[in-house]
């Protein structure tokens, strides 16, 4: 009987190779070897409306922090969206033990390289969440040089996750290089009232001392500003600012949140997202962008509470798992329930 494969396959030669060196003309090569190149990468060559984003953030197996909390609303907005992981854990560090892994910046560097390689570096957005060293930081400042050398155009949105209510969960090293290296080359910030204060040397204690962090900030750098939780008396408040060029006074606003009295985990990687594909989609109306992120914000938030309750579970006596693939549609189009007042 005889075998159904050529004799040289049989005889253990590459077929493919055995091809290319018969190839009798020019031509022939040249189809052959096209035919073998890769596809397109179609976020490259068919781009959405909305822009490609890369998300350099923590995640967790189990639960929504970081790139969990922040990938799939970005994707539900239209976004490409590539994360990297600056830690991989088990689940997020409230929990009585975790276990995982955590990305140096040689390791993050590698990843950016392993990109450039294949001309996959070109991004309309950088997104940065948690970052837990000095070095790692540093090299999140090369990615950003190297983005912007290849999309000059690059908007960087950073929240800098330093702590909250007055206490640091970062090495205090990192602030200097927050104020000193990251604020000058963001597009948009997103702290919270604590990180703020860290970033602009003073206490915020009244809405005229928001507002001028807000100041001090543009002048560092940012063209956009949202302090996403802000404490005055028995008021939350989310204040905004949008320089809209270098010397013209800021259009500022503030959104009045209700308080909940429960602790969730992610609200704050989750909201910088938001804001980053609200204020996307309308660039010079960032109060309209943040009225969207808050209203999307407070509807998951919501949800959360009621399926612990139907869970039989008391939502004030632990931190919360936030319930992002269930508020998809309040994600894609969320009901504005909470309006900006814009500060004259």
């Amino acid at each position: 009987m005889h075998s159904l494969l050529p004799s040289r396959h049989r005889s253990g030669q590459n077929p493919f190779l055995l091809s290319l060196a018969s190839c009798s003309s020019s031509l022939r090569c040249r189809s052959l070897k096209e035919s073998s190149m890769a596809p397109p990468i179609l976020s490259l060559a068919l781009p959405s409306q909305t822009g490609r984003v890369l998300s350099i953030q923590s995640h967790t197996v189990q639960g929504y922090v970081g790139n969990k909390s922040a990938v799939f609303p970005l994707q539900l907005l239209g976004y490409d969206v590539d994360p990297i992981n600056s830690v991989q854990f088990s689940n997020h560090t409230g929990y009585p033990t975790f276990k995982g892994q955590v990305l140096n910046g040689q390791q993050l560097w590698d990843l950016i390289e392993g990109l450039e390689a294949n001309n996959l570096l070109y991004y309309t957005h950088l997104l940065t969440g948690y970052i837990g060293s000095v070095s790692f930081l540093n090299t999140v400042l090369q990615v950003v040089e190297k983005l912007r050398s290849i999309n000059p155009e690059l908007t960087y949105v950073c929240d800098p996750v330093m702590g909250d209510e007055g206490k640091l969960y970062v090495p205090s090293e990192l602030v200097s290089v927050y104020r000193e290296k990251v604020v000058p080359v963001a597009s948009m910030l997103t702290p919270n009232q604590f990180e703020a204060e860290q970033l602009t040397g003073f206490r915020i204690t009244s809405e005229k001392d928001g507002l001028e962090a807000c100041n001090v900030l543009h002048a560092a750098g940012p063209s956009k500003v949202v302090i996403t939780s802000v404490h005055i008396e028995d008021n939350l408040l989310l204040i905004g600012s949008h320089q809209k060029a270098k010397g013209l006074t800021p259009e500022q606003f503030k959104i009045v949140i209700p308080k909940i009295p429960t602790y969730f985990t992610g609200t704050g990687d989750l909201m910088t997202a938001l804001l980053l594909g609200w204020s996307n989609r309308y660039p010079n109306n960032l109060d309209k962008a943040s009225e969207l992120a808050v209203s999307s914000l407070q509807a998951v938030l919501h949800r959360t509470i009621r399926d612990y309750q139907s869970a039989g579970f008391d939502p004030q006596t632990s931190s919360l798992e936030i319930r992002l693939v269930q508020s998809q549609d309040d994600i894609r189009n969320p009901e504005v329930n909470f309006k900006a007042e814009k500060y004259s």
